[in-house]
């Protein structure tokens, strides 16, 4: 994204009261100043730019195909037209603390009294595609001892789940997913721990037997939306029915689904797609860490694209520009029916129903799977680990190290406001130097990071990558620093541009964000749920998330 200034005003007939656009002389972002950037501080001088007697300015925006352009509106009064003399979308931009009021709208945070590990989780969505496309879901369950692993103590044992969905080609499967995979997946689950403790050689379930668990609720529920709907058609026969049954199976969505057992510490984390979740875990020398607990699974990572290869032999377009077939980018996902039906099923469907034709590349379906692929992880409440996760909007912007480094750097501001330490939760985390740089250690070589995308918009927006001059902390609540930081950081005037921009042009420079940070401590034991208010948006009857 090119964020440019005008070399001249554009006339009256783009604004109301005969008012002019004054281009002030603003640099594309991450370049040094040009000739041309001085010319237009001379232009807009000379014919007599905005606020120079004194009138009232604010910020415009100009949009077309491939650049946005900011400057100056004279006088108060509205647009008179929403396009310019040259088919120019023209916009009044977002103030700073408008922008803030937007990126903080949807934010939550919750303290989490449980005394089982986790004290605090920070989320929030910020939509680009109108509405949203993303979603998101978390629930703790408070388990009976009779499905409970053996443990020290009568603290009950909590099984912890998040969940972010990032959907495509519509919400509908993302909502589906918010609704019920999490219950799908605790149902397997407590059907794996029961049996396990009815067995006397066993007690506690294997790690294959819990994984297995997890990823017979992601299939099941994938059946359900993809084969069981067309069941439910055809016994209906109604297209009215036919599009409100079909539609969680015809748009798609990725899933990245954590279950934490406070019992046994352990983390798994289960990805479908290219939603990320990356560790951070401060080391001895007082930095953190940066590890990745899921890879994406796009046609662009080599071991999903050979993986698909070996399932459909002899199909040289299986993987054709990253792509699956060359259309979808995520090879596991919910929905994306197109890819998983049989022919015979898309061509009854597409003469009953819809009109849309499978592409000739289909073939062996299914070439799209919503099995997960599972990581586990010992998770060390004692230290302060903590665990980003996000749809790929984030991960488009942010390097997994500067990710953590952010959160590392926002909880370093906590313990400057906060030196008397009255949370002791927050201890474990407050680092004893101001850091000049991020706080993270950084890896050499592309070990951690292989089969993962790299931050695109960094390069599409000519972002500046000395850290101090992107960076800033100025929110309560992590999930929203982080995007913050994500869509500019120090830089207004990005920040105010990306955030002005409505659907669809938002969807040239920016995805749908849902981000959610879970902070594990030892905080205190009050066995509530209870709405963080400083570090949420203001709400109206908040239930507590149990």
């Amino acid at each position: 994204m090119h964020v440019r200034s005008f070399s001249y005003a554009l006339v009256s007939a783009a604004v109301a009261s005969g008012a002019f656009f004054a281009y002030k002389g603003i640099n594309p972002v991450g370049t040094s100043t040009s000739a041309s950037a001085e010319q237009a501080r001379s232009a807009a001088t000379s014919s007599g730019a905005a606020g120079e007697q004194g009138e009232t300015t604010r910020r415009a925006l100009v949009v077309d195909q491939s650049s946005l352009y900011t400057g100056t509106i004279a006088g108060d009064g509205p647009l008179s037209k929403d396009t310019d003399d040259y088919g120019r979308k023209v916009l009044e931009m977002l103030t700073p603390e408008q922008a803030s009021q937007k990126l903080r709208k949807n934010e939550e945070s919750w303290l989490v009294g449980r005394g089982q590990g986790v004290v605090r989780y920070d989320v929030v969505q910020i939509p680009s595609n109108d509405p949203i496309e993303d979603d998101h879901a978390e629930k703790i369950i408070e388990v009976p001892q009779t499905v409970a692993a053996p443990g020290n103590g009568s603290a009950p044992s909590d099984w912890m789940f998040w969940g972010v969905f990032d959907g495509h080609s519509g919400w509908v499967t993302s909502a589906k997913l918010r609704q019920t995979l999490i219950s799908y997946v605790a149902r397997e689950l407590d059907t794996t721990y029961k049996s396990a403790l009815a067995d006397p050689s066993l007690q506690l379930p294997t790690p294959e037997s819990v994984d297995r668990a997890i990823k017979t609720g992601f299939v099941r529920l994938d059946h359900e939306i993809v084969h069981e709907s067309v069941e439910k058609v055809q016994k209906a026969q109604s297209k009215l029915a036919a599009a409100e049954m079909l539609a969680p199976a015809l748009s798609g969505s990725c899933a990245l689904l954590s279950f934490y057992d406070s019992r046994s510490k352990l983390l798994r984390v289960a990805c479908t797609g290219d939603s990320r979740a990356v560790l951070g875990r401060r080391g001895p020398g007082g930095k953190w860490t940066a590890t990745p607990l899921s890879t994406d699974q796009t046609g662009a990572n080599e071991e999903e694209a050979a993986r698909l290869r070996k399932e459909h032999p002899g199909e040289a377009n299986v993987v054709r520009n990253g792509r699956v077939l060359g259309g979808l980018e995520p090879t596991r996902a919910f929905g994306d029916a197109y890819y998983k039906w049989t022919l015979k099923t898309n061509d009854m469907l597409k003469r009953s129903y819809f009109g849309r034709s499978p592409s000739p590349l289909l073939k062996t379906p299914p070439y799209v799977t919503a099995e997960p692929v599972i990581t586990t992880t010992k998770v060390e409440p004692e230290k302060g680990d903590f665990v980003v996760m996000a749809t790929d909007g984030l991960w488009e912007m942010l390097t997994n190290e500067e990710v953590v480094g952010l959160v590392g750097e926002w909880l370093d501001a906590q313990g400057t406001e906060q030196s008397a330490g009255s949370d002791s939760w927050l201890k474990s985390w407050f680092s004893s130097q101001q850091q000049k740089t991020l706080p993270i250690e950084q890896k050499g070589g592309n070990s951690d990071t292989s089969g993962q995308k790299a931050p695109v918009r960094q390069r599409q927006w000519g972002m500046k990558t000395s850290m101090n001059e992107r960076f800033v902390v100025e929110d309560k609540n992590v999930a929203t620093h982080l995007v913050r930081n994500a869509l500019g950081g120090k830089d207004q005037d990005q920040i105010s541009a990306l955030l002005t921009l409505p659907s669809p042009f938002s969807r040239r420079y920016r995805d749908d964000l849902t981000v959610e940070v879970i902070f594990f401590g030892e905080g205190k034991v009050t066995g509530n749920v209870t709405l963080n208010k400083e570090a949420s948006a203001p709400v109206s009857d908040v239930k507590a998330k149990l």
